[in-house]
């Protein structure tokens, strides 16, 4: 694999991103955007060189996430410039997909998504830990809206081909326990710098399953196991961790309100009505979560499915699709907008780009595993051909609000 430009260019870059779209036919190619976490341990199950795996510097912490199809930028602390926002690679030179879409709107993320979002608001993720992360929610989009924020719904998918082993505690703790009452979680908060807050105890644990999902609406508590996590969601990155201590390790206070407003850090009242209280309790809560792979079509050659889905108050945020091609097969896709993909196995073509999955990656590397397909080149359909006489070709996609009302909700079967 060739190194990746190093520089970003920002000046004139309508001129190279048309040159890109004619080129690929509406289909941009994505350099790796590798995001660190000062307060986590690398799962490494990212194919990212062990090696680089503090390439920012340890004071920043290990890469434990890659993400895809980014206008998002990371929200840490001592971020670099363009943490977290997807690159395009063309002839030789970088530019940010965040800016081909503020330069051509809808030509890029399609009418509906433009007009009411003026950009892609939304990206996936893959998440990897060696253990689990503490208790936390993400804020719905009024309380994100009190700090100049967005709110984050988020969907989980475990791919296999990510997941060989499973690491330290494959179980996520969700919401509470039926009958937890709101003094119980006030004590929690309360005593934070008095040792473990023993916020778990009122949760339940479920053990993940691989190749299956869950969906996560925002304010609802969830402490992620150390499953390798496919995450289309929203595109902000707001959270509150609610648990202190994790693994013997100190979660700064500091999480817990870094997206609250200023004058409610120290209200413990504020911090606790953050949380959804109806559905952290809800006693149906696997049943109103929970993701099986649902199979939309599936031939001699191709198997499409839905591996993220359903709505949350009746909006549909975000979707996602796992397209399994047979060697030496090929096939023509139309969607229905645009979507960013992902090869997690086997190596192929998608019209004439090349994909490749890697085996391993260096920090500087360019790769050939990951494309943003723009709406109208979804809508016109795109071929994807597996080149192998042996494996399969297997790609995760992921849509944006509202693309995809024909899909399967949380429940339901096609």
């Amino acid at each position: 694999m060739a190194t990746r430009p190093t520089k970003c260019i920002t000046k004139n870059v309508q001129k190279v991103a048309r040159s890109a779209l004619d080129a690929g036919g509406g289909i941009l190619r994505l350099a790796p955007t590798w995001v660190p976490r000062s307060f986590l341990q690398p799962g490494k199950r990212l194919k990212l060189h062990p090696d680089d795996l503090y390439a920012f510097g340890l004071h920043r912490g290990g890469i434990d996430e890659r993400w895809f199809g980014s206008t998002t930028e990371a929200a840490n602390d001592n971020r670099t410039i363009n943490e977290g926002l997807s690159a395009v690679i063309h002839d030789g030179q970088s530019f940010l997909l965040r800016d081909v879409v503020a330069d051509f709107g809808a030509e890029i993320v399609g009418g509906a998504i433009w007009k009411k979002h003026k950009k892609w608001p939304v990206y996936s993720k893959f998440f990897d830990n060696m253990g689990p992360i503490p208790h936390h929610m993400h804020q719905n989009f009024k309380q994100a809206k009190l700090v100049g924020r967005e709110g984050k719904p988020e969907g989980y998918y475990f791919p296999p081909q990510h997941n060989n082993v499973g690491n330290n505690f494959p179980y996520t703790f969700m919401g509470f326990e039926p009958g937890t009452t709101r003094d119980q979680v006030r004590r929690c908060i309360a005593d934070w710098h008095k040792g473990d807050n023993k916020i778990t105890s009122l949760s339940r644990a479920y053990q993940l399953e691989i190749g299956t999902g869950w969906l996560i609406p925002p304010a609802i508590l969830h402490a992620p196991g150390s499953l390798c996590t496919y995450e289309p969601q929203w595109g902000s990155d707001v959270f509150g961790m609610y648990q202190n201590l994790v693994e013997g390790r100190e979660v700064p206070r500091e999480l817990l309100v870094k997206d609250m407003p200023k004058n409610k850090h120290n209200d413990i009242d504020f911090i606790v009505d953050q949380l959804d209280w109806a559905g952290n309790l809800d006693p149906n809560f696997k049943s109103n979560h929970f993701l099986r792979p649902i199979v939309d079509t599936q031939t001699d050659t191709h198997a499409d499915k839905w591996i993220v889905y359903g709505r949350i108050d009746g909006i549909q945020y975000f979707s996602a699709k796992e397209l399994t091609v047979a060697p030496r097969c090929k096939v023509t896709v139309k969607d229905l907008g645009a979507n960013s993909i992902i090869v997690v196995q086997g190596e192929g073509k998608i019209n004439e780009l090349k994909l490749n999955c890697p085996k391993l990656i260096r920090f500087d590397e360019m790769t050939e595993d990951e494309v943003f397909v723009t709406e109208p080149a979804a809508l016109r359909g795109v071929t994807y051909e597996n080149t192998s006489a042996t494996e399969e070709l297997v790609v995760l996609r992921y849509f944006g609000p509202q693309v995809n009302p024909h899909a399967p909700n949380i429940n339901s079967k096609l």
